[in-house]
């Protein structure tokens, strides 16, 4: 298929917080005007660099590619305007659809409403021109669009990532609570962890932080293990393009400069882990036990700990503060001269861990809003600083 360098704009949609981390990961990547949104970094791009945006990038939930806007005073007139499109220069009517919707306006009060008459106009467009229609799969769809619908001013794009991109491929199963893949890519790379310096979760879970851990430090594309992009079932899908980026990026993986270790109280969450980082094919990278984090300490001389503990939520511990206080004193006893990140959104308990923390970011792990707080076990005569009661 023939090549083409024009560029288009495309939306990449992430999480609070996470916007300047994937922002630079998109100038990497050499796309222009780049600007951060909320929750989004918009950009244009060329194709290829749109396949390389869902493929490389670590940070990014759902990369849109525009492709109408429009203002609307009624109902009808959204009709109108989808029917205009030329759906069939994108898809045929053998593929599968699906319509997501995001409505914040009075000519619409719903948004299913509004993914519904999108439905209609794509169906009715293909049934007037071939008499056959494509079918909607709101599972598995071939092809995902996109309606944002702000009071008057419509926005179509096409999904060009089909499921999220935090299901990367890897994990199979999970243990309670467990982190997006997507924020724990962003929260190793908001920490500025140099990928050389032993890296430790001392409460792993499903394995996600250490995986993801492992992945940065050896290149291996956040992508690498899926299979299917929404891009894939577009009529001008280029796959000796798309090989082409796949091949690259191979060519760049290394082996990790440092050990990773994770560990946990539960033997079934190693368990879990355990095969997740076996789908991974980074058992030879990742070292588990199953061990209380109080009876950690580094391997060796240093290390770097990224840490999701309970917050209280789902995971109800007996007593929230006294574990907070409980990893403040490991941290302080066993790890001096290291440095830990741990986020949470139980803010009150987080101020009996005890130390002070040296940076505060806001992430949300789901719905819940969250810091992801920077402590620092400092050594020799600089005092370890705690928290004045």
């Amino acid at each position: 298929m023939k090549r083409t360098n024009q560029t288009f704009p495309a939306v990449a949609k992430t999480m609070a917080g996470l916007e300047e981390i994937l922002a630079d990961e998109l100038n990497d990547l050499g796309v222009s005007n780049i600007e951060i949104l909320n929750r989004a970094v918009s950009f244009d791009c060329t194709q290829k660099q749109l396949y390389a945006a869902n493929y490389l990038s670590r940070t990014a939930l759902r990369i849109l590619k525009p492709i109408a806007s429009f203002t609307i005073a009624t109902e009808q007139d959204f009709y109108d305007e989808l029917i205009k499109i030329s759906w069939e220069k994108i898809f045929t009517f053998r593929n599968t659809i699906a319509v997501d919707a995001t409505v914040l306006s009075s000519v619409f009060t719903h948004s299913q409403y509004v993914a519904l008459r999108c439905k209609d106009a794509i169906v009715d467009r293909f049934r007037n021109k071939y008499h056959q229609r494509p079918s909607v799969d709101t599972q598995f769809p071939d092809v995902r669009i996109n309606i944002h619908l702000s009071n008057n001013e419509c926005q179509v794009s096409l999904d060009s990532s089909g499921a999220s991109l935090h299901k990367r491929g890897y994990r199979k199963s999970v243990s309670e609570a467990p982190i997006s893949e997507v924020l724990a890519a962003g929260m190793i790379l908001l920490s500025g962890w140099d990928r050389k310096t032993d890296f430790m979760d001392f409460m792993c879970g499903s394995g996600t932080l250490t995986i993801e851990a492992a992945m940065i430090a050896s290149n291996i594309p956040a992508a690498y293990y899926r299979e299917y992009f929404g891009f894939m079932k577009w009529k001008d899908f280029n796959e000796e393009l798309f090989e082409e980026i796949k091949n690259e990026a191979v060519e760049n993986i290394v082996e990790p400069e440092c050990n990773i270790y994770g560990s946990d109280i539960s033997e079934n969450a190693i368990q879990i882990a355990s095969h997740n980082i076996r789908n991974a094919k980074l058992h030879k990278d990742i070292q588990l036990e199953v061990k209380d984090f109080a009876e950690q300490r580094p391997k060796n001389e240093k290390c770097f700990i990224v840490c999701n503990p309970p917050y209280g939520e789902r995971i109800q511990p007996d007593d929230i503060i006294k574990l907070y206080k409980s990893i403040g004193d490991t941290l302080k006893q066993n790890f001096v001269g290291c440095e830990a990140w741990i986020i949470s959104s139980a803010y009150q308990a987080l101020k009996f861990v005890g130390l002070k923390p040296s940076s505060k970011i806001n992430l949300f792990n789901g719905p819940l809003e969250c810091r992801f707080v920077k402590f620092e076990m400092y050594e020799g005569s600089r005092k370890i600083r705690e928290v004045e009661e």
